[in-house]
């Protein structure tokens, strides 16, 4: 019958089986709907807010809408993965339902019609429902952005039409990638192998030494590279090189290296001929061929909530102390020129100012300095006349300041000898007694713990060496034997910084006539710079962040939720059987309990210590990361590293006890499955 099926009765039929493939299988399919209800409801209200008109005239507004923009690209590219994903799961434990209708007389292009109303009803509801829910939320999510950012809410409501065919538009091209992926599959197989479909994997995984080996070199060297980068700049183009191989070596170690683990235990005759062992080594060896890529997808994912979390929290929190790394004063003003004449007609500028206003400065530091970038091998320095300015990281900056400036700083003068310096270094300490320039040898009298002023520099991205010299003469020396090795990046520039005693209102007065008059200079040209004028900006960049990270965060953790759930529900199907197995070849159920329960353990939280192991790994590397937003507090970011990982270890054991218990009742069925709950 199924060969002259007519008219819309027929066609009423495969919507009807579609809704009760649907509803036989709720257990796997309405999480699906739920995740890619949430998927949808996420992704319009990340580009909703990346869109929103309320930001343009906000300072900082462009810096939180190209975050957002990128976080938009983000959730795309893990919708895409993260549905097809989990939609692998559904359609597997599907097979053997299919497979049975093919049996019974239905073709392959039956089957297609089924699947093609279960796709128009899943994409249809979860495309409704998550753009209303997105909608409802939207100003919800508006008002915490801006609460973050310390900005008052606009007034209004707004539903931007990009937003919502955006969103329509990728939904709808995943969903139909979905739909083609599935009828391949279909297609593809034979009826037998439909019906057998849930059970491939059953036969003894080989022992796959070569990618075992491969998958520790790929660790290894990912482990590698984030222990052993200094400098900020190589941190920032290698961590993604970093991941790639730690996630290479997670996925190969998981998949090959773990059987290859199990079975040299297997191999070990006092371990493997005990009773607990023997069945416990056994049944990890074939749990871990058929769920060693979804425990791979969990650790990956607690590694990107760990990280992300920690990271942005730590910014948010530590976001005054990078304020004051990135203005060590209130304000700073640099001046293209160290001549006499010029730093006379800046400094008497800024105190006639400050006296219009009738406000003091205090902690006043200053520098004349010459700045060039050089190469370096052990103590000898040269100039690099190909060399821009220091924004790569195997080129060394050198500022030469004099030991009047240096003086008028600290409590205790230093004298100097004509061929005696200071040295102070912001990376690794300068451990030699001399230092050679050019035809100079200079004499190292002292290394320095720390400049005063820090050098006013605005970051501690780039390796620099600040050598105080005897006098201006020296100064002026090297500065034209620099120009004379055509060093293209030679600067001379005078540096001025101080704090105010005044209030908020009153510093950015200053400032604003501070700017007005200096920068109009047509001769000379002037910068200045003031913490509180780049406030506003600066906390924009690091709330949207602080967001940025809550919400992928959110969104890693639901994919982990949900491929846990799925991995608990696949486990419950396979182990049904096996847990009868065991039964029936004489073991008592105290003993199948304790059986499973460890086997279910280990499996379950490997992951996340190999995800601590992961985080433990990258925290220098990430550390190097974080100099170059200006944080430099290492204990803050250690201390919301280990509580970000507490907390998310906590979650993790509520997420398990959850699902566990669908696993129990799957593999004993409702009774047995209590007493399995209970005792584990």
């Amino acid at each position: 019958c199924w060969r002259q099926e007519v008219g819309p009765v027929f066609r009423m039929l495969y919507l009807k089986l579609a809704v009760q493939g649907i509803k036989r299988n709720s257990q796997a399919y309405l999480p699906y709907l739920g995740a890619c209800l949430t998927m949808v409801m996420m992704f319009y209200l990340i580009l909703f807010l990346a869109v929103n008109p309320g930001l343009d005239p906000m300072t900082g507004g462009r810096t939180i809408q190209l975050l957002l923009n990128l976080g938009c690209i983000v959730v795309a590219f893990f919708a895409v993965i993260f549905l097809f994903y989990t939609h692998n799961f559904l359609i597997r434990q599907r097979k053997k339902e299919l497979g049975l209708y093919h049996i019974l007389g239905m073709e392959k292009h039956h089957l297609a019609r089924i699947l093609t109303w279960e796709t128009v009803l899943t994409a249809g509801l979860s495309v409704a429902l998550g753009l209303a829910a997105g909608v409802l939320l939207s100003k919800l999510m508006l008002l915490l952005l801006l609460k973050l950012l310390g900005v008052p809410a606009p007034i209004g409501f707004v539903v931007p039409g990009y937003a919502v065919a955006t969103t329509l538009k990728l939904f709808g091209g995943i969903f139909l990638a979905i739909y083609l992926n599935t009828l391949r599959q279909v297609y593809r197989l034979l009826p037998i192998e439909l019906l057998r479909a849930s059970q491939v994997g059953e036969r003894e995984p080989k022992s796959r030494w070569l990618l075992a080996v491969l998958g520790g070199i790929s660790l290894g060297i990912g482990y590698y590279m984030a222990l052993t980068i200094v400098h900020p700049l190589d941190a920032l183009v290698y961590f993604f090189i970093a991941v790639i191989f730690v996630m290479i070596g997670t996925y190969l170690l998981f998949v090959a290296g773990s059987i290859a683990f199990l079975k040299l235990l297997r191999a070990n005759r006092r371990v493997y001929y005990r009773p607990k062992w023997f069945v416990i080594i056994a049944g990890m060896i074939y749990r871990m061929k058929q769920h060693g890529a979804g425990l791979a997808n969990i650790c990956i994912l607690s590694s990107m909530v760990l990280v992300t979390l920690s990271t942005t929290v730590s910014l948010y929190v530590g976001s005054e102390d990078a304020l004051q790394v990135g203005y060590p004063r209130e304000v700073m003003i640099r001046a293209a020129s160290h001549l006499e004449t010029d730093v006379q007609w800046v400094q008497v500028q800024t105190r006639e100012i400050l006296d219009r206003h009738q406000v003091k400065g205090s902690n006043w530091v200053e520098y004349r300095m010459i700045s060039f970038p050089v190469a370096r091998d052990g103590h000898r320095f040269w100039p690099r006349p190909d060399a821009g300015p220091s924004y790569s990281a195997d080129t060394l900056t050198l500022n030469f300041i004099t030991l009047e400036d240096y003086n008028r700083l600290v409590e205790e003068p230093v004298v100097l000898a004509d061929q005696e310096v200071l040295v102070y270094s912001n990376r690794s300490a300068y451990t030699y007694s001399s230092l050679h320039l050019f035809d100079r040898e200079f004499v190292v009298k002292e290394r320095l713990d720390q400049l005063p002023g820090g050098g006013l520099s605005s970051t501690q991205v780039f390796a620099a060496y600040y050598v105080v010299v005897k006098d201006r003469q020296v100064l002026e020396e090297i500065r034209q034997q620099a120009l004379a090795e055509q060093a293209k990046a030679v600067t001379a520039q005078y540096l001025l910084g101080f704090d105010l005693d005044a209030s908020r209102e009153q510093a950015l007065a200053v400032f604003r006539d501070l700017r007005g008059v200096l920068e109009q200079n047509k001769v000379l040209f002037v910068r200045a710079q003031s913490r509180e004028a780049d406030r506003e900006e600066f906390y924009f960049l690091y709330g949207g962040l602080f967001f940025l990270g809550l919400y992928l965060g959110l969104l890693f953790i639901l994919g982990t939720v949900l491929i846990m759930y799925y991995k608990q529900i696949t486990e419950g199907y396979e182990d049904r059987r096996r847990y009868r197995i065991m039964q029936q070849v004489g073991m008592s159920r105290q003993e199948v309990q304790q059986t499973i329960g460890t086997q279910v353990l280990a499996v379950f939280f490997l992951p996340l210590v190999a995800a601590g192991v992961h985080v433990a790994f990258a925290f220098k590397m990430v550390t190097k990361l974080l100099t170059v937003l200006n944080l430099t507090n290492v204990p803050l970011f250690a201390l919301c590293t280990v509580l970000t990982f507490l907390a998310f270890a906590l979650f993790y054991t509520l997420v398990y006890l959850a699902t566990a218990r669908v696993y129990y009742r799957l593999v004993a069925g409702r009774a047995n499955g209590l007493i399995l709950e209970r005792a584990l």
